[in-house]
Protein backbone atom coordinates (compact mmCIF):
# COMPACT_ATOMS: atom_id res chain seq x y z
CA UNK A 1 0.00 0.00 0.00
CA UNK A 2 2.99 2.17 1.10
CA UNK A 3 4.50 1.26 -2.66
CA UNK A 4 1.46 2.32 -4.35
CA UNK A 5 1.07 5.49 -2.28
CA UNK A 6 4.70 6.80 -3.21
CA UNK A 7 4.14 6.02 -7.03
CA UNK A 8 0.94 7.75 -7.54
CA UNK A 9 2.33 10.78 -5.08
CA UNK A 10 5.10 10.93 -8.04
CA UNK A 11 1.81 11.65 -10.57
CA UNK A 12 -0.16 13.39 -7.74
CA UNK A 13 -1.42 16.38 -9.96
CA UNK A 14 -2.00 14.12 -12.66
CA UNK A 15 -3.57 11.45 -11.08
CA UNK A 16 -5.91 14.11 -8.60
CA UNK A 17 -6.84 16.20 -12.47
CA UNK A 18 -7.97 12.87 -13.63
CA UNK A 19 -10.10 12.20 -10.92
CA UNK A 20 -11.82 15.40 -11.48
CA UNK A 21 -11.88 14.66 -15.70
CA UNK A 22 -14.08 11.94 -14.73
CA UNK A 23 -16.48 13.82 -12.17
CA UNK A 24 -17.05 16.55 -14.59
CA UNK A 25 -17.76 14.64 -17.61
CA UNK A 26 -20.53 12.90 -15.94
CA UNK A 27 -22.87 16.15 -17.36
CA UNK A 28 -20.76 15.64 -20.75
CA UNK A 29 -20.90 11.87 -21.85
CA UNK A 30 -24.50 12.27 -23.25
CA UNK A 31 -25.19 16.18 -23.27
CA UNK A 32 -28.22 15.31 -20.60
CA UNK A 33 -30.29 12.71 -23.17
CA UNK A 34 -33.12 12.00 -20.72
CA UNK A 35 -33.43 15.88 -20.01
CA UNK A 36 -33.24 16.42 -23.76
CA UNK A 37 -36.20 13.81 -24.44
CA UNK A 38 -38.45 15.77 -21.71
CA UNK A 39 -37.66 19.05 -23.12
CA UNK A 40 -38.09 18.69 -27.02
CA UNK A 41 -41.50 16.99 -25.71
CA UNK A 42 -42.93 19.20 -23.21
CA UNK A 43 -41.05 22.71 -25.15
CA UNK A 44 -41.24 21.57 -29.22
CA UNK A 45 -44.23 19.51 -28.23
CA UNK A 46 -41.99 16.72 -30.62
CA UNK A 47 -44.00 13.31 -30.50
CA UNK A 48 -41.95 10.32 -28.97
CA UNK A 49 -42.11 8.57 -31.85
CA UNK A 50 -39.25 11.18 -33.12
CA UNK A 51 -37.36 11.53 -29.97
CA UNK A 52 -37.09 8.06 -29.85
CA UNK A 53 -35.81 7.68 -33.31
CA UNK A 54 -32.83 10.56 -32.26
CA UNK A 55 -32.09 8.62 -28.87
CA UNK A 56 -31.72 5.49 -30.88
CA UNK A 57 -29.59 6.52 -33.65
CA UNK A 58 -27.36 8.17 -31.06
CA UNK A 59 -26.96 5.17 -29.42
CA UNK A 60 -26.67 3.17 -32.59
CA UNK A 61 -23.83 5.78 -33.72
CA UNK A 62 -21.82 5.28 -30.36
CA UNK A 63 -21.74 1.61 -31.08
CA UNK A 64 -20.51 1.60 -34.33
CA UNK A 65 -17.85 3.79 -33.68
CA UNK A 66 -16.63 2.06 -30.41
CA UNK A 67 -14.14 -0.90 -31.55
CA UNK A 68 -12.16 2.22 -33.96
CA UNK A 69 -12.67 4.39 -31.32
CA UNK A 70 -10.72 1.55 -28.81
CA UNK A 71 -8.09 1.26 -31.77
CA UNK A 72 -7.18 4.47 -32.43
CA UNK A 73 -6.76 5.50 -28.54
CA UNK A 74 -4.56 2.26 -28.49
CA UNK A 75 -2.78 3.91 -31.41
CA UNK A 76 -2.32 7.66 -30.68
CA UNK A 77 0.28 9.14 -28.44
CA UNK A 78 -2.81 12.56 -28.97
CA UNK A 79 -5.11 10.98 -26.29
CA UNK A 80 -5.66 14.03 -24.50
CA UNK A 81 -6.40 16.08 -28.12
CA UNK A 82 -8.81 13.56 -28.97
CA UNK A 83 -10.67 13.57 -25.73
CA UNK A 84 -10.78 17.63 -25.64
CA UNK A 85 -11.89 17.36 -29.55
CA UNK A 86 -14.63 15.49 -28.24
CA UNK A 87 -15.89 17.06 -24.89
CA UNK A 88 -16.00 20.40 -27.32
CA UNK A 89 -18.17 18.94 -30.03
CA UNK A 90 -20.56 17.35 -27.23
CA UNK A 91 -20.89 20.79 -25.62
CA UNK A 92 -21.82 22.79 -28.75
CA UNK A 93 -24.22 20.39 -30.24
CA UNK A 94 -26.13 20.25 -27.21
CA UNK A 95 -26.42 23.85 -26.87
CA UNK A 96 -27.48 23.87 -30.71
CA UNK A 97 -30.05 21.35 -30.57
CA UNK A 98 -31.82 23.19 -27.78
CA UNK A 99 -31.95 26.51 -29.67
CA UNK A 100 -31.96 25.20 -33.51
CA UNK A 101 -35.15 22.21 -32.76
CA UNK A 102 -35.02 21.56 -36.48
CA UNK A 103 -35.89 17.65 -36.68
CA UNK A 104 -33.35 16.79 -39.53
CA UNK A 105 -30.47 19.08 -37.85
CA UNK A 106 -30.93 17.81 -34.39
CA UNK A 107 -30.90 14.28 -36.13
CA UNK A 108 -27.39 14.58 -37.82
CA UNK A 109 -25.91 16.65 -34.83
CA UNK A 110 -26.53 13.37 -32.68
CA UNK A 111 -25.10 11.04 -34.53
CA UNK A 112 -22.37 12.85 -34.59
CA UNK A 113 -22.60 13.40 -30.51
CA UNK A 114 -22.97 9.42 -30.06
CA UNK A 115 -19.94 9.23 -32.28
CA UNK A 116 -17.80 11.70 -30.11
CA UNK A 117 -18.97 10.58 -27.04
CA UNK A 118 -17.87 6.51 -28.03
CA UNK A 119 -13.91 8.02 -27.97
CA UNK A 120 -14.45 9.40 -24.31
CA UNK A 121 -14.29 6.29 -22.18
CA UNK A 122 -11.67 4.55 -23.77
CA UNK A 123 -9.35 7.93 -23.73
CA UNK A 124 -9.66 8.48 -20.22
CA UNK A 125 -9.29 4.84 -19.05
CA UNK A 126 -6.19 4.84 -21.41
CA UNK A 127 -4.69 7.91 -20.06
CA UNK A 128 -5.52 6.76 -16.35
CA UNK A 129 -3.30 3.24 -17.31
CA UNK A 130 -1.01 5.22 -19.27
CA UNK A 131 -0.91 7.05 -15.91
CA UNK A 132 -0.29 4.10 -13.12
CA UNK A 133 0.70 1.34 -15.29
CA UNK A 134 -1.21 -2.38 -14.39
CA UNK A 135 0.14 -2.34 -10.75
CA UNK A 136 -1.31 1.12 -9.51
CA UNK A 137 -4.69 0.94 -11.91
CA UNK A 138 -7.27 -0.69 -9.48
CA UNK A 139 -6.86 2.12 -6.85
CA UNK A 140 -7.46 4.84 -9.90
CA UNK A 141 -10.09 3.27 -11.24
CA UNK A 142 -11.79 3.22 -8.17
CA UNK A 143 -11.18 7.10 -7.19
CA UNK A 144 -11.88 7.43 -10.97
CA UNK A 145 -15.79 5.70 -10.70
CA UNK A 146 -16.08 7.35 -6.86
CA UNK A 147 -15.72 10.97 -9.11
CA UNK A 148 -17.75 9.91 -12.20
CA UNK A 149 -20.40 8.93 -9.54
CA UNK A 150 -20.21 11.82 -7.34
CA UNK A 151 -20.21 14.30 -10.87
CA UNK A 152 -23.02 12.07 -11.78
CA UNK A 153 -25.44 13.32 -8.39
CA UNK A 154 -23.85 16.66 -8.45
CA UNK A 155 -25.24 16.97 -12.41
CA UNK A 156 -28.61 15.76 -11.83
CA UNK A 157 -29.54 17.86 -8.84
CA UNK A 158 -27.75 20.93 -10.62
CA UNK A 159 -29.24 20.67 -13.54
CA UNK A 160 -33.00 19.95 -11.50
CA UNK A 161 -32.79 22.66 -9.32
CA UNK A 162 -31.37 25.16 -12.73
CA UNK A 163 -34.37 23.70 -14.53
CA UNK A 164 -36.99 24.09 -11.78
CA UNK A 165 -36.25 27.64 -10.83
CA UNK A 166 -34.91 29.29 -14.19
CA UNK A 167 -36.06 27.59 -17.05
CA UNK A 168 -35.79 23.75 -18.92
CA UNK A 169 -33.43 25.48 -21.46
CA UNK A 170 -31.10 27.27 -18.77
CA UNK A 171 -30.55 23.60 -17.50
CA UNK A 172 -28.71 22.54 -20.60
CA UNK A 173 -26.16 25.16 -20.29
CA UNK A 174 -24.65 22.85 -17.13
CA UNK A 175 -22.94 21.03 -20.03
CA UNK A 176 -21.15 23.95 -21.03
CA UNK A 177 -19.51 24.83 -18.02
CA UNK A 178 -19.08 21.18 -16.71
CA UNK A 179 -17.36 20.69 -20.39
CA UNK A 180 -15.03 23.79 -19.75
CA UNK A 181 -13.70 22.64 -16.07
CA UNK A 182 -13.46 18.97 -17.21
CA UNK A 183 -10.88 20.65 -19.68
CA UNK A 184 -9.20 22.82 -17.24
CA UNK A 185 -8.99 19.54 -15.44
CA UNK A 186 -7.35 17.85 -18.16
CA UNK A 187 -4.86 20.72 -18.74
CA UNK A 188 -3.19 19.51 -15.29
CA UNK A 189 -2.56 16.21 -16.82
CA UNK A 190 1.12 16.52 -18.26
CA UNK A 191 1.76 14.72 -21.55
CA UNK A 192 4.96 13.23 -19.98
CA UNK A 193 3.38 11.22 -16.97
CA UNK A 194 1.60 9.47 -19.37
CA UNK A 195 3.58 6.11 -20.40
CA UNK A 196 1.32 5.42 -24.20
CA UNK A 197 2.97 2.01 -24.27
CA UNK A 198 1.19 1.10 -20.91
CA UNK A 199 -1.66 2.87 -21.63
CA UNK A 200 -2.39 0.34 -24.24
CA UNK A 201 -2.29 -2.62 -22.32
CA UNK A 202 1.91 -3.72 -22.41
CA UNK A 203 3.49 -4.26 -19.48
CA UNK A 204 6.96 -2.45 -17.82
CA UNK A 205 8.40 -5.88 -19.64
CA UNK A 206 8.79 -5.59 -23.47
CA UNK A 207 9.55 -8.90 -23.81
CA UNK A 208 6.19 -9.98 -22.12
CA UNK A 209 4.84 -8.36 -25.29
CA UNK A 210 2.14 -10.06 -27.44
CA UNK A 211 1.26 -8.87 -30.27
CA UNK A 212 -1.75 -10.15 -32.02
CA UNK A 213 -3.92 -8.58 -34.08
CA UNK A 214 -7.19 -6.88 -32.05
CA UNK A 215 -9.85 -9.30 -33.44
CA UNK A 216 -7.84 -12.42 -32.16
CA UNK A 217 -8.01 -11.12 -28.49
CA UNK A 218 -11.29 -12.60 -27.82
CA UNK A 219 -10.26 -15.92 -29.60
CA UNK A 220 -7.20 -16.51 -27.83
CA UNK A 221 -8.55 -15.31 -24.20
CA UNK A 222 -11.51 -17.95 -23.30
CA UNK A 223 -11.77 -15.94 -19.89
CA UNK A 224 -12.45 -12.63 -21.95
CA UNK A 225 -15.30 -14.03 -23.75
CA UNK A 226 -17.27 -15.75 -20.47
CA UNK A 227 -16.57 -12.51 -18.77
CA UNK A 228 -18.14 -10.57 -22.33
CA UNK A 229 -20.93 -13.19 -22.28
CA UNK A 230 -21.96 -12.75 -18.47
CA UNK A 231 -21.54 -9.06 -18.59
CA UNK A 232 -23.83 -9.44 -21.83
CA UNK A 233 -26.49 -10.70 -19.55
CA UNK A 234 -26.04 -9.31 -16.81
CA UNK A 235 -26.77 -6.01 -18.56
CA UNK A 236 -29.34 -7.66 -20.85
CA UNK A 237 -31.38 -8.30 -17.15
CA UNK A 238 -30.30 -4.85 -15.74
CA UNK A 239 -31.29 -2.59 -18.08
CA UNK A 240 -35.34 -2.55 -18.45
CA UNK A 241 -35.71 -2.86 -14.96
CA UNK A 242 -35.33 0.81 -13.75
CA UNK A 243 -37.95 2.33 -17.00
CA UNK A 244 -40.03 -0.74 -16.30
CA UNK A 245 -40.36 0.75 -12.49
CA UNK A 246 -40.86 3.70 -13.44
CA UNK A 247 -43.79 2.98 -16.18
CA UNK A 248 -45.17 1.12 -13.19
CA UNK A 249 -45.55 3.51 -10.48
CA UNK A 250 -46.58 5.97 -13.33
CA UNK A 251 -49.85 4.06 -14.69
CA UNK A 252 -50.96 4.66 -10.66
CA UNK A 253 -49.16 8.07 -10.02
CA UNK A 254 -48.76 10.01 -12.70
CA UNK A 255 -47.41 12.85 -10.59
CA UNK A 256 -44.83 11.08 -8.67
CA UNK A 257 -43.06 10.00 -11.92
CA UNK A 258 -40.36 12.46 -12.37
CA UNK A 259 -39.42 12.54 -8.92
CA UNK A 260 -39.42 8.95 -8.44
CA UNK A 261 -36.71 7.95 -11.63
CA UNK A 262 -34.85 11.14 -9.96
CA UNK A 263 -34.57 9.62 -6.53
CA UNK A 264 -33.88 6.56 -7.96
CA UNK A 265 -30.89 7.67 -9.76
CA UNK A 266 -29.37 10.14 -7.06
CA UNK A 267 -30.08 7.25 -4.93
CA UNK A 268 -28.33 4.42 -6.61
CA UNK A 269 -25.44 7.00 -7.67
CA UNK A 270 -24.51 7.81 -3.86
CA UNK A 271 -24.68 3.82 -2.82
CA UNK A 272 -22.32 3.58 -6.39
CA UNK A 273 -19.59 6.31 -4.72
CA UNK A 274 -18.59 3.99 -1.76
CA UNK A 275 -18.62 0.63 -3.46
CA UNK A 276 -16.12 2.16 -6.19
CA UNK A 277 -13.71 3.09 -3.51
CA UNK A 278 -13.83 -0.52 -1.77
CA UNK A 279 -13.23 -1.78 -4.91
CA UNK A 280 -9.82 0.60 -5.36
CA UNK A 281 -8.44 -0.11 -2.18
CA UNK A 282 -9.11 -3.81 -1.48
CA UNK A 283 -9.52 -5.03 -5.10
CA UNK A 284 -5.77 -6.37 -5.95
CA UNK A 285 -6.13 -7.45 -1.90
CA UNK A 286 -9.11 -9.85 -2.23
CA UNK A 287 -9.25 -10.78 -5.70
CA UNK A 288 -11.80 -9.31 -8.71
CA UNK A 289 -14.00 -12.75 -8.71
CA UNK A 290 -15.16 -12.29 -5.10
CA UNK A 291 -16.84 -8.51 -5.74
CA UNK A 292 -18.15 -9.29 -8.95
CA UNK A 293 -20.03 -12.66 -8.07
CA UNK A 294 -21.59 -10.08 -5.27
CA UNK A 295 -22.42 -7.67 -8.36
CA UNK A 296 -24.07 -10.52 -10.44
CA UNK A 297 -26.10 -12.11 -7.15
CA UNK A 298 -27.99 -9.25 -6.23
CA UNK A 299 -29.09 -8.49 -9.74
CA UNK A 300 -31.97 -11.50 -9.84
CA UNK A 301 -32.93 -10.65 -6.09
CA UNK A 302 -33.57 -6.60 -6.90
CA UNK A 303 -35.60 -8.02 -9.89
CA UNK A 304 -37.78 -9.98 -7.95
CA UNK A 305 -38.01 -7.52 -5.39
CA UNK A 306 -39.33 -5.14 -8.04
CA UNK A 307 -42.00 -7.74 -9.10
CA UNK A 308 -43.25 -8.19 -5.74
CA UNK A 309 -44.08 -4.47 -4.49
CA UNK A 310 -45.60 -0.92 -6.61
CA UNK A 311 -44.75 1.10 -2.76
CA UNK A 312 -42.86 3.78 -4.52
CA UNK A 313 -40.97 3.67 -1.06
CA UNK A 314 -39.77 0.46 -1.28
CA UNK A 315 -38.96 0.65 -4.58
CA UNK A 316 -36.87 3.78 -4.18
CA UNK A 317 -34.96 1.91 -1.20
CA UNK A 318 -34.44 -1.03 -3.73
CA UNK A 319 -32.09 1.10 -6.32
CA UNK A 320 -29.73 0.90 -3.38
CA UNK A 321 -29.39 -2.76 -4.39
CA UNK A 322 -28.68 -1.38 -7.91
CA UNK A 323 -26.03 1.28 -6.72
CA UNK A 324 -24.31 -1.55 -4.79
CA UNK A 325 -24.02 -3.54 -8.23
CA UNK A 326 -23.29 -1.37 -10.42
CA UNK A 327 -20.77 0.11 -8.28
CA UNK A 328 -18.70 -2.76 -8.44
CA UNK A 329 -19.37 -3.02 -12.00
CA UNK A 330 -18.28 -0.19 -13.01
CA UNK A 331 -14.87 -0.49 -11.30
CA UNK A 332 -14.16 -3.54 -11.53
CA UNK A 333 -15.17 -3.82 -15.74
CA UNK A 334 -12.00 -1.77 -16.59
CA UNK A 335 -9.95 -3.73 -13.84
CA UNK A 336 -10.77 -7.09 -15.10
CA UNK A 337 -10.70 -6.50 -18.57
CA UNK A 338 -6.74 -4.67 -17.81
CA UNK A 339 -6.17 -7.96 -16.61
CA UNK A 340 -7.29 -10.13 -19.02
CA UNK A 341 -5.51 -7.53 -22.01
CA UNK A 342 -1.61 -7.15 -20.40
CA UNK A 343 0.35 -7.56 -22.60
CA UNK A 344 -1.19 -7.62 -25.95
CA UNK A 345 -1.35 -4.04 -26.54
CA UNK A 346 -4.90 -4.00 -27.11
CA UNK A 347 -6.67 -2.83 -24.06
CA UNK A 348 -8.87 -0.03 -25.26
CA UNK A 349 -9.72 -1.61 -28.64
CA UNK A 350 -10.99 -4.72 -26.44
CA UNK A 351 -12.56 -2.53 -24.33
CA UNK A 352 -14.93 -1.04 -27.55
CA UNK A 353 -15.77 -4.79 -28.79
CA UNK A 354 -16.53 -5.60 -25.44
CA UNK A 355 -18.59 -2.82 -24.76
CA UNK A 356 -20.10 -2.87 -28.44
CA UNK A 357 -21.37 -6.25 -27.91
CA UNK A 358 -22.82 -5.69 -23.81
CA UNK A 359 -24.36 -2.22 -25.77
CA UNK A 360 -26.39 -4.45 -28.12
CA UNK A 361 -27.46 -6.74 -25.14
CA UNK A 362 -28.33 -4.13 -22.88
CA UNK A 363 -30.24 -2.30 -26.08
CA UNK A 364 -32.45 -5.76 -26.59
CA UNK A 365 -33.81 -5.66 -22.83
CA UNK A 366 -35.75 -2.66 -22.98
CA UNK A 367 -37.72 -4.26 -25.97
CA UNK A 368 -37.88 -7.48 -24.80
CA UNK A 369 -39.02 -6.88 -21.58
CA UNK A 370 -41.54 -4.53 -22.94
CA UNK A 371 -43.07 -7.47 -25.19
CA UNK A 372 -43.53 -9.28 -22.30
CA UNK A 373 -45.26 -6.77 -20.27
CA UNK A 374 -47.68 -6.27 -23.20
CA UNK A 375 -47.98 -10.63 -23.89
CA UNK A 376 -47.86 -11.25 -19.73
CA UNK A 377 -47.82 -8.55 -16.83
CA UNK A 378 -44.80 -6.72 -15.29
CA UNK A 379 -44.38 -9.75 -12.97
CA UNK A 380 -43.45 -12.04 -15.34
CA UNK A 381 -41.27 -9.71 -16.85
CA UNK A 382 -39.29 -8.79 -14.11
CA UNK A 383 -39.33 -12.63 -12.99
CA UNK A 384 -37.77 -13.41 -16.51
CA UNK A 385 -34.97 -10.67 -16.32
CA UNK A 386 -33.98 -12.08 -12.89
CA UNK A 387 -33.97 -15.34 -14.41
CA UNK A 388 -31.10 -14.05 -16.78
CA UNK A 389 -29.72 -11.98 -14.38
CA UNK A 390 -29.30 -15.62 -11.90
CA UNK A 391 -27.67 -17.33 -15.51
CA UNK A 392 -25.24 -14.68 -15.25
CA UNK A 393 -24.50 -15.72 -12.29
CA UNK A 394 -23.95 -19.21 -12.92
CA UNK A 395 -21.47 -18.93 -15.85
CA UNK A 396 -19.58 -16.30 -13.75
CA UNK A 397 -19.29 -18.74 -10.29
CA UNK A 398 -18.71 -22.16 -12.63
CA UNK A 399 -16.55 -20.73 -15.46
CA UNK A 400 -14.76 -17.54 -14.93
CA UNK A 401 -11.51 -17.61 -13.16
CA UNK A 402 -9.93 -14.92 -10.67
CA UNK A 403 -8.07 -12.53 -13.30
CA UNK A 404 -5.87 -11.00 -10.81
CA UNK A 405 -2.63 -12.95 -11.77
CA UNK A 406 -4.05 -13.88 -15.15
CA UNK A 407 -1.39 -14.52 -17.29
CA UNK A 408 -2.43 -13.79 -21.49
CA UNK A 409 -0.84 -16.78 -23.69
CA UNK A 410 -0.64 -16.16 -27.16
CA UNK A 411 -0.35 -18.65 -30.24
CA UNK A 412 0.05 -16.30 -32.66
CA UNK A 413 1.93 -13.42 -31.29
CA UNK A 414 4.66 -11.72 -33.80
CA UNK A 415 7.91 -12.22 -31.68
Amino acid sequence: MNEKTNYLETKKQSCRAINWVNFFLADVRDGLGPFLAIFLLTTYKWDQAKIGIILTVMGLASLLVQIPAGALIDYTKHKKLILSVCIVIISIITIVVVWVPVYSLVLSLKVMMGMASAFLPPAVAGITLGLTGPRYFTRMVGRNEAYNHAGNVFASLLTGVIGYCISMRSSFYTVAVMAILSLISLLFVKSSDIDHRLARGFTEKKSNDHKIPWYRVLIECPPLLIFTICIVLFHFANAAMLPMVGEKLTETNPQLGPIFISSCIVIAQLAMIPMAIIVGRKGDIWGRKKFFLLAFAILPIRGILFALTSNAICLILIQIMDGIANGIFGALFLIILADLTKSTGRFNVSQGVVTTIMGLGASMSNAVAGAIVVKTSYFHSFMFLSFIAMLAFIIFLFFMPETKDYVFRSKTAKE
